[in-house]
């Protein structure tokens, strides 16, 4: 079987389309991993857009959001809340650092460590992006009622919950 030689989504800066008419995907359709790793991409896509403004990824978001609700919270906690690498969350907290977001103070309770506190722009900023993304969550769970939207957030977080 040839494949379309116009297939929407595959030149950069097309969006992604998660189900190309015509195509056969065999055994894919019937991966709940395929299934979730296709709803990120589209989920992905319109969250970057939605905060292109302030330059703001999920993981900036999710750090932000965290530093916000916790006060003096320490890089390696960050790093493990986020499910990444010290380093990783290194590169996140100093490119937040210098888009005025976020700074490092020390630590009340351990002289060698800082605690990592939003600035008055991060706090101001945060409110504007928070509302930016349940607007953008809004629009991805548009074809959902809102129990249906319970429902399948329920059951994600059983899906990524602990394992034996």
């Amino acid at each position: 079987m040839s494949l379309p030689v116009d297939v929407p989504g595959s030149s950069p800066g097309e969006p992604f389309v998660p189900h190309v008419p015509g195509i056969d995907y065999g055994v894919l359709d019937s991966l709940l991993g395929y299934a979730l790793r296709r709803a990120q991409i589209v989920i992905y896509e319109d969250f970057v857009r939605t905060l292109s403004p302030w330059n703001i990824t999920p993981q900036r978001f999710s750090a932000l959001t965290v530093i916000s609700c916790n006060p003096s919270l320490k890089l390696t906690q960050l790093a493990h809340i986020l499910g990444i690498a010290r380093s990783g969350a290194v590169l996140v907290v100093d490119a937040l650092s210098a888009m005025g977001y976020v700074e490092r103070q020390p630590a009340p309770d351990d002289r060698r460590a800082y605690g990592l506190a939003l600035t008055d722009k991060g706090r101001q900023d945060l409110e504007a992006i928070t509302q930016a993304v349940c607007e953008h969550d809004r629009r991805m769970a548009a074809g959902l009622q809102p129990e249906e939207v319970q429902h399948l957030t329920r059951l994600l977080r059983q899906v990524a919950g602990p394992r034996a």
